[in-house]
Order: structure tokens, then C-alpha cells, then sequence
């Protein structure tokens, strides 16, 4: 979608300054990968999930949190979907090292304990562990009101958990096995997930109001549209593991968008050739805040929520299997063994190259 020059809007603009998160990450992890020599680790930080070597068993282990989805909620009063998210943010992450996620912690911080603001939280927590079949262990609470602040007196919190998996040391994936011509298989997404939402915030919530505002585009709310929680690819992951087919990668497309696809271990080209519909939400969000196609597929996973890898024979299987679990998928392109002891992603049909952190257009790219 090309757009009218001038005063375009991106996630910097709308607060989120990710040159300068790296910039401080760097500082950060030069003390927190010091800590690595003192346990058994069987994989370096950074593929979604960490492995660890337990007497010869892999525990697999996340923590993410909702972000500013929860200001949505707040808005709204409605608290019931976000525990959903939670649950989603650790689970799909877990599962792209081939675990079969096992139990969750949350941790809740809150400006006060009002009791409808619990009892939400908690039945939202309880349906994404259903959905996810895990259990939900333990956790913590604390009240931190001179911390906290909200878009609801009374009513500010925050949400994160870390999820625990299990997977046999010798099964782990992260994307190693790829090979020339393996194919890249795109699984929906259910909207806009738990990510880029203070961009969308940005563009879409001039007021209080705005939630309310029905969109003929939707077909509900954009409030509504918003708080959709983020689907759990688990069941699916695990019936296509169980399979028997060889998966070469699992990627959970969520803060980073399709960048995301860069962090297989091995150096490929992504080449990306057919892209899926791209659902309402996210053309709303380009055309009223004047977005550009790199940003919007850095930002945000612009309909597919997860993807993975395979060998070009197994591809049917996979998609049979997803068929029967009523969950679309698509094949987005395939792997090209990389020019450059680095990933890109190349997003053909757009003329769009992914490297590091951003997205770059190049002309010569459209077919």
C-alpha cells in the first residue's frame, strides 16, 4: 500500500523508541551473559525461549508480559482477555524451541485490589491455560500505587508470566536444519495480538470515545477489535510435531513483526513471494495514521501469527492437519541459502528487505 508523503507516523513517534532499547539492551546483557557460566545452558539467550539442561532434560523457559494492551482493558473495563494474552505471549514463545509447554507464574502489580479487576484477570488466566492445556502454578502480587499509573484511577496494573516447557536436548529447534528450498508456512493470526498497540493506540484512540466507535471495516468496535486475545498456537505446533514431520524452525511473529524470521540460527534468505489478505485492522491502522509497509510489517504480524519451516515434501501433511484444527494457513515463500553470513527477509510482492532491525525498499524487487 503506497501512501501520500509527509507527516508519517511510527512506532518512535508514538513513544516506543526501539534504536535506543538496543542501544541500552547491549548494556544490559553484557552483565546479564556473564550469569551463563554458572549454569548448564543449551542455548545462547535470544532464540524466543532458552533452553536448559537439567540432568540430561531440556527445560525451556520464557517471560513476556501484555504491554499496553492492558490500557485498553483499563478503558473498557473489561478485564476477562487479557490473562488470555498473557498466557499466549509465554506459550509461543516456548513452543518455537519444540516444547510442549508444561505450567506457568504470573505476576500481577496493581494500583489497588479491586475485586472485579482480579476476578477478570483470573478468569482470563484460567481460559488461556485451558486453551493452552498447561497449569498455572504459582504466582505474585503486589501493590505498588505510588508506581503505577493508569487510564482508570484505581485501576492501573501490569501483567507478565514466565512459562516452563519440557523438550528431549537432542529434538531442540532453532532453525539450524534449514535447508535450500525448505518452504515457509504462514498461520493466522486472530488480529492485532499483544504487540504495536501504542502505535495503534496512537492512531486510532483520539478519545475515550473511540473505543465505542463501531467500524464498517470490523464489523464491530474498535475497542472491541482491539482487546481480541492473541491466539495460542500450541495445540497445532504440538499435533504437527507428534506427526512425525521434521520442522525446521518455528517462529512466533509477534514484538518485531516479521523481523522475527530473522532469528533462525542459520544464515538464509526469507524469500517471502505471496503475501496473505491483510486483515481490516491493520489497514485501518496504515491508512488513517499514514504508515508506511516497512513499518507496519515491523511493527505489527499483519495477519500471520506464527510460522514454520519445513522440507518442501512435508508441506501438505502440515497443512492437512491445520486444516482439521479450523486454523488457516498459508505458503508464504520459500528459504534461499544466503549471498552473506546474514538473514534477510524479503518481502517480495512489496519490494521490502528486512535486515537487523528495519525493513528497507528496494524497486528492483517487484516482480
Amino acid at each position: 500500500m503506497r501512501l501520500v508523503e509527509g507527516s508519517r507516523l511510527d512506532y518512535s513517534k508514538a513513544g516506543v523508541d526501539i534504536e535506543g532499547e538496543e542501544k541500552g539492551m547491549g548494556r544490559l546483557l553484557q552483565w546479564i551473559n556473564k550469569s551463563i557460566e554458572y549454569g548448564e545452558v543449551a542455548l545462547p539467550v535470544g532464540y524466543f525461549a532458552n533452553v536448559i539442561n537439567i540432568g540430561g532434560i531440556g527445560i525451556a523457559i520464557s517471560i513476556d508480559g501484555v504491554g499496553t494492551k492492558l490500557l485498553v482493558a483499563q478503558m473498557l473495563g473489561k478485564y476477562d482477555t487479557v490473562g488470555i494474552d498473557c498466557v499466549a505471549m509465554n506459550v509461543n514463545d516456548v513452543i518455537c524451541v519444540g516444547a510442549r509447554a508444561v505450567c506457568m507464574v504470573d505476576y500481577l502489580a496493581l494500583e489497588e485490589p479491586r475485586e472485579d479487576l482480579l476476578e477478570g484477570i483470573g478468569k482470563g488466566l484460567y481460559e488461556g491455560a485451558r486453551r493452552a492445556g498447561i497449569a498455572i502454578v504459582g504466582g505474585e502480587t503486589a501493590q505498588l500505587r505510588e508506581m503505577l499509573k493508569g487510564m482508570r484511577k484505581g485501576y492501573a496494573f501490569d501483567l507478565a508470566g514466565a512459562c516452563l516447557g519440557i523438550v528431549a536436548l537432542e529434538r531442540v529447534i532453532t532453525g539450524k536444519g534449514i535447508e535450500d528450498g525448505d518452504i515457509v508456512i504462514g498461520l493466522e493470526s486472530s488480529g492485532i495480538h499483544s504487540n504495536g498497540l501504542t502505535l495503534a493506540r496512537k492512531v486510532l484512540l483520539k478519545d475515550h470515545l473511540s473505543l465505542y466507535r463501531f467500524s464498517p471495516d470490523l464489523g464491530r468496535t474498535i475497542g472491541e477489535e482491539l482487546l481480541e486475545p492473541t491466539h495460542i498456537y500450541a495445540r497445532e505446533v504440538y499435533k504437527i510435531l507428534d506427526s512425525g514431520v521434521r520442522v525446521k524452525a518455528l517462529v512466533n511473529i509477534t514484538g518485531g513483526g516479521w523481523l522475527n524470521l530473522l532469528r533462525v540460527a542459520k544464515p538464509v534468505d526469507i524469500e517471502i513471494e505471496n503475501l496473505p489478505p491483510i486483515p481490516p485492522i491493520f489497514s485501518l491502522i496504515q491508512r488513517e495514521g499514514n504508515i508506511s509497509d516497512e513499518e507496519m510489517f515491523r511493527v505489527f504480524n499483519m495477519g500471520i501469527g506464527f510460522c514454520l519451516i519445513v522440507a518442501e515434501e512435508d508441506v501438505g501433511v502440515v497443512q492437512e492437519i491445520l486444516s482439521r484444527s479450523n486454523l488457516k494457513s498459508y505458503i508464504l515463500g520459500r528459504v534461499k541459502t544466503a549471498k552473506e553470513e546474514k538473514s534477510r527477509v524479503v518481502l517480495r510482492p512489496l519490494g521490502l528487505v528486512g535486515e537487523g532491525r528495519s525493513f528497507k525498499r528496494e524497486e528492483n524487487l517487484f516482480r
